[in-house]
Formats: structure tokens, C-alpha cells, sequence
């Protein structure tokens, strides 16, 4: 099963990691990476950038409204994610608890990805996505 682990931070949360040194910090992330990696089950990572540099698009009105960050509402913000692939959630839960930034205002959000499998096959839209994802190597 797939697993999507949601970083999140409070900017708080964000501030006070301003003393903690980057190296170390990159060295600890880099260390959670490898075990996960040895142990297979990794599928994909990535941090975020700024989120100043990202706009909202709001679909409340038409036509849609865009927005720049930051997000002026958000009191958590989504920092990045590991896509996992493990045999239950409690074992994504495990492999959550392990991550090497914890600390007040730090809080991981852990969604299951659904398979292509699940969706009814008979639709059209469906089966274009599974042509494509088998065409790509991604099933």
C-alpha cells in the first residue's frame, strides 16, 4: 500500500529551527532517507520551497481567483512529503515516527494513496490513465 507522509510546520515551529545547524539537519534527513531506501520502501520525497514564492488558486469565484503566498489563513503550512510503500498504515505511522525533525509545531500527515485498481475499470477516463501509467512504467 501507498502511504503519502504530509510534513507540516507551524511558522513558529519553522522559526525556532532557525539555530539548529543545517548541515546537521540535512545529515539527519539524509540518514532517514538511507533506511528507508535500505528497506525498500521508499517511492518518492520532496521538500517545498518558500511558500512566498506560491500563489492559491481560490475556486470560489468565477472566473477562478489567483493569489500570492504567503497564505495569510494558514497556521500549518505543507512543507513536503515522502510517498512510502508498506504493507499497512500502522507500519507508515512507525516509519512517520522516525522522521528526524520533531518538535513542538512539527506534525506529520499520514493519507493513503489509492491504487488505479480502485476506480471503476469500465470508465473511459480510466483506462486512458492506465494505458498511459503502463506506457510510462508506472504499474
Amino acid at each position: 500500500m501507498k502511504f503519502m507522509l504530509i510534513w507540516r510546520a507551524t511558522d513558529e515551529a519553522w522559526a525556532n529551527l532557525g539555530d539548529v545547524d543545517f548541515d546537521k539537519m540535512l545529515e539527519l534527513t539524509g540518514q532517514f532517507n538511507e533506511e528507508m531506501i535500505r528497506a525498500g520502501v521508499l517511492l518518492a520525497a520532496e521538500g517545498l520551497d518558500d511558500p512566498a514564492q506560491g500563489v492559491v488558486v481560490d475556486y470560489s469565484v468565477e472566473p477562478p481567483l489567483v493569489t500570492d503566498g504567503p497564505y495569510g489563513e494558514a497556521k500549518e503550512l505543507f512543507n513536503g512529503f515522502y510517498i512510502i510503500n508498506v504493507s499497512s498504515k500502522e507500519e507508515a505511522v512507525e516509519w512517520a515516527k522516525r522522521a528526524p525533525i520533531r518538535a513542538a509545531g512539527f506534525k506529520t500527515e499520514i493519507r493513503r494513496v489509492p491504487t488505479i485498481d480502485e476506480f471503476p475499470q469500465d470508465n473511459v477516463w480510466i483506462q486512458k490513465e492506465r494505458a498511459w501509467r503502463e506506457a510510462h512504467g508506472q504499474l
